[in-house]
């Protein structure tokens, strides 16, 4: 019955990212009052934080945990709604999907911290003071991408 399709796994870690990715904009915006005087006063980095993460060597140990997740929670639902009415089978319903994004989160947030320090340490090596997300720059910036890979890659 609870089954995510890869869509739907795409679309949570998108909107994950989307998450970071404005509150870094946010912070940058606090700290340099707007976007045009953080880029004319320092250098800025862009990365497609998505493709980094999708590239985590640890996502494939990841995938696999939400999968067993999946399937657990799964045969607890078609076990426990065996005498539920459609209201309870939905409510419980949404309690399982719940139950599957809150450890998808908590699986996530390890590859998060190390695709962070990952761009931490390019943009340091770089001499970079503000890295944003590829799809919100329309020109400019250092694209960090590939180093960041890499960076993840020795650890």
């Amino acid at each position: 019955m609870i089954k995510l399709e890869k869509k739907q796994v795409k679309f949570v870690s998108i909107l994950i990212a989307v998450i970071f990715i404005g509150s870094v904009v946010a912070i940058a915006l606090t700290q340099t009052g707007n976007i045009a005087s953080a880029a004319s006063s320092s250098s800025v980095g862009v990365v497609e934080y998505e493709q980094v993460i999708m590239q985590h060597p640890d996502m494939k140990t990841l995938d696999d945990q939400l999968k067993s997740t999946i399937d657990t929670i799964k045969a607890e639902f078609d076990e426990k709604s065996v005498g539920m009415n459609d209201q309870e089978k939905a409510d419980y319903y949404r309690q399982c999907q719940e139950r599957i994004f809150q450890r998808r989160e908590e699986l996530l947030e390890p590859v998060m911290k190390s695709v962070d320090a990952a761009i931490k340490a390019v943009a340091d090596k770089r001499g970079l003071s503000v890295v944003i997300a590829k799809a919100a720059v329309i020109y400019g910036g250092q694209d960090i991408t590939q180093d960041v890979i890499k960076e993840i890659g020795k650890k």
